[in-house]
């Protein structure tokens, strides 16, 4: 699709692979480009499969950009965290093939993912904002809440622990983790498992199942937006 995001349809599969030849930061332009991904798979009636470059997921937001003030902070913000709120509420599964660091906005899109799967590594999942002097946004806060094990929640949240891969299925963050050369096909055997869902229950389900999530996800987005633009 663009330099940032590719987009692979096979047997109602849509394999989505960010790479920005760095640490896959999300800028604007590649939250753009991951929005687009989805609609194409929308309109394809595909299941995503969501994936990144060797050694990383994602590193999480631009700080530069978060730390230069203005708007483009707060919009960066917002867009990230509605992109998270999509993938949870998305009509077809979406299966993540992590392989390798997941951090701060990394870690999030992460936990909104409907399977996860992990490469193993030395490499890691960390929902680091306390650690690096950001208190963690309200959106956020509602997505660890809805999937880390109720023990890990404080320890990833307020603690800013930091996972390895094994470490983080048993938190919540991956349902399973396999060697490196397996990660691909192991992903597309998920996704091609799910394909055999009911896609009308699936999708009325998780809307059920989420939308307390969802909806603490929106207010959150609307009173950091107005608390960092009025600040």
């Amino acid at each position: 699709m663009t330099e940032l995001v590719s987009y692979q349809l096979h047997d109602s599969i849509a394999t989505v692979t960010l790479d920005d030849g760095k640490v896959n930061v999300l800028s604007h332009q590649m939250l753009r480009d991951i929005d687009g991904a989805l609609d194409r798979a929308v309109a394809d009636g595909a299941i995503v499969l969501l994936t990144g470059r060797p050694g990383v997921f994602s590193a999480g937001f631009d700080l530069r950009v978060l730390r230069a003030g203005g708007e483009d902070g707060p919009a960066l913000l917002r867009a990230g965290f509605q992109l998270a709120a999509r993938v949870l509420s998305f009509p077809k599964p979406v299966v993540i093939a992590c392989t390798g660091h997941a951090i701060a906005m990394g870690a999030f899109l992460l936990l909104s993912g409907d399977y996860r799967v992990g490469a193993a590594g030395p490499y890691k999942i960390t929902a680091n904002e306390v650690a690096i002097g950001l208190t963690m946004p309200r959106p956020a806060v509602a997505i660890c809440r809805q999937r880390l094990a109720p023990a890990h929640f404080s320890r990833a949240v307020v603690n800013a622990e930091v996972y390895g891969p094994d470490a983080a299925a048993g938190a919540g963050f991956l349902d399973r983790v396999v060697d490196e050369a397996q990660l691909a096909d192991a992903a597309r055997e998920v996704a091609r498992q799910l394909r055999t869902l009911d896609m009308d229950a699936h999708a009325a389900t998780k809307l059920r199942a989420r939308e307390e999530t969802l909806a603490a996800i929106q207010a959150g987005i609307d009173l950091d937006y107005a608390a960092y633009t009025t600040a």
